[in-house]
């Protein structure tokens, strides 16, 4: 498995709609793999192909248990959410590919969703509480959608700043 490196915000590649797979081999799990140890590597309970500059609808999840500890990963391939709950849930969001920033974020409670496994196998979960907001903030993902589309523009547009002036201050002085 290797580390691959997450695009940051903000970045264009992140506003992309991701393609769908249309068939799970191989080099998709190999990818499927790779996206669970960046995950890891980076301290993160969720990751997207887009944010590791692949364009397919792909992802890769894994919430804390009850313990505290992971180890219990799901892979979605063409994921869509059949069913949302009629309530909300008030989570403070963060993103492996927005470094150190975070907000409250209002999403259902409860979703249900349909995808393939890594065999190509087609699923159903139904998910609630942080594995729910962590399927929606994922799906968004894929959509070109970040979490800070969710909260007020004065303050994505701060967060955004931020992360561009921190990139300038890393770029390789030529």
């Amino acid at each position: 498995m290797a580390v691959l490196p997450i695009i940051v915000a903000p970045d264009p590649r992140l506003k992309v709609v991701s393609e769908p797979v249309s068939v799970v081999d191989d080099g998709i799990r190999a990818l499927l793999d790779d996206m669970l140890a960046s995950m890891y590597d980076a301290v993160g309970i969720g990751l997207a192909a887009i944010q590791v500059g692949v364009n397919k609808r792909i992802v890769v999840i894994d919430v804390v248990n009850d313990k505290g500890e992971q180890g219990n990963p799901v892979f979605l391939i063409n994921p869509e959410i059949v069913w949302t709950s009629d309530d909300d849930r008030v989570h403070e969001e963060g993103c492996l590919s927005l470094p150190e920033h975070y907000a409250e974020v209002v999403r259902p409670d409860e979703v249900r969703v349909t995808y393939l496994d890594r065999d190509g196998e087609a699923q159903e979960l139904h998910a609630a509480g942080i594995l729910s907001t962590c399927i929606q903030h994922e799906l968004d993902h894929l959509e070109g959608i970040l979490f800070v589309d969710h909260i007020s523009s004065m303050r994505r547009n701060m967060i955004l700043r931020k992360l561009k002036k921190l990139k300038r201050q890393n770029e390789p002085v030529r």
